[in-house]
């Protein structure tokens, strides 16, 4: 316990260093910039803005407020990391959750690592320090390695060596963007698993997947079962003549019609309808709480 007081107090020392306008550190070559730069710091929340270049855009949040109830009983265990944009002001880098739960709490200072980086440094170190936690849905994993592609430009070996993940689990990641919108939002929000998302990814027509989607969320099917009726599914294309030509539904089913759904319910419903006019609606829940949310709503009991 004494070898943490001593830690934080030595935080508040170098916060205090920063907060003098004669030692504004620009850069590592600064007088005083060995003593912050990679040292722990305890900084202001108010000075810290969060980052434009954050990977991670669904914060869960019940599993932020325990975090919050965490936080508030032992403090933040593990430091942010910030990058200086000039004197007196921060941007996340890594730590948004920790950021936000410590505000949430109340608290007034958070201990923070301090990086001085451009805007393409900052980028990549936030892409590839958040791929390496254990919390981002493969979704969000997925879409930080496209950035990486997009927006620095590293190619998949590039990619490869920097976080540390061999280039096939890379490639199943990206595969995962092929997916039609509905599929990855069920992936996001926990209803089908990265495998079940990496079998559907063998259908090429976005409807078909939706198809496969919503028998998997109705029968509960597993990743081997999800396998299965893709490959049975393949079967049934390659050899069209041996099998009854099932009639395609009708699109008749309006945005519009959809969205007022989604809003209504707060959740992702799927609407399927036929030629003759008859279909089904697929409404997924998160919990037993969500469920009950859901059924008041409808039955209003």
């Amino acid at each position: 316990m004494a070898k943490a007081t001593k830690k934080q107090a030595l935080g508040r020392g170098l916060s205090a260093l920063l907060k003098d306008p004669e030692n504004d550190i620009k850069s590592a070559s600064d007088k005083n910039a060995d003593k912050v730069v990679g040292n722990i710091v305890e900084l202001d929340l108010d000075v810290i803005e969060v980052n434009p270049f954050q990977p991670r855009s669904n914060f869960n949040d019940d599993a932020l407020k325990e975090l919050a109830s965490s936080i508030k009983e032992l403090g933040v265990i593990q430091p942010i990391t910030v990058r200086k944009l000039e004197f007196n002001k921060y941007q996340l880098v890594s730590g948004e959750r920790r950021f936000r739960a410590s505000k949430l709490v109340g608290l007034k200072t958070v201990p923070a690592y301090i990086r001085i980086a451009n805007d393409q440094e900052s980028l990549e170190m936030a892409l590839v320090e958040n791929i390496q936690r254990q919390d981002l849905d493969p979704i969000e994993i997925a879409l930080s390695y496209q950035r990486l592609i997009d927006e620095i430009q590293l190619t998949q070996e590039k990619m490869s060596e920097r976080v540390g993940k061999k280039r096939s689990t890379i490639t199943n990641y990206l595969r995962l963007l092929r997916l039609d919108p509905i599929i990855q939002t069920g992936i996001r929000d926990g209803f089908l698993s990265m495998g079940h998302g990496r079998a559907l990814v063998n259908i090429d027509k976005k409807e078909d997947q939706i198809d496969l989607y919503e028998k998997i969320i109705s029968e509960n099917l597993s990743v081997r079962a999800t396998e299965q009726v893709v490959k049975n599914y393949q079967e049934k294309k390659d050899n069209p003549e041996t099998t009854t030509k099932k009639t395609a539904p009708a699109n008749t089913i309006s945005e519009k019609t959809i969205n007022k759904f989604n809003n209504y319910l707060n959740t992702k419903v799927v609407i399927k309808a036929t030629d003759n006019g008859k279909g089904k609606i697929t409404i997924p829940f998160k919990s037993q709480e969500d469920l009950e949310r859901l059924k008041k709503l409808i039955t209003g009991e």
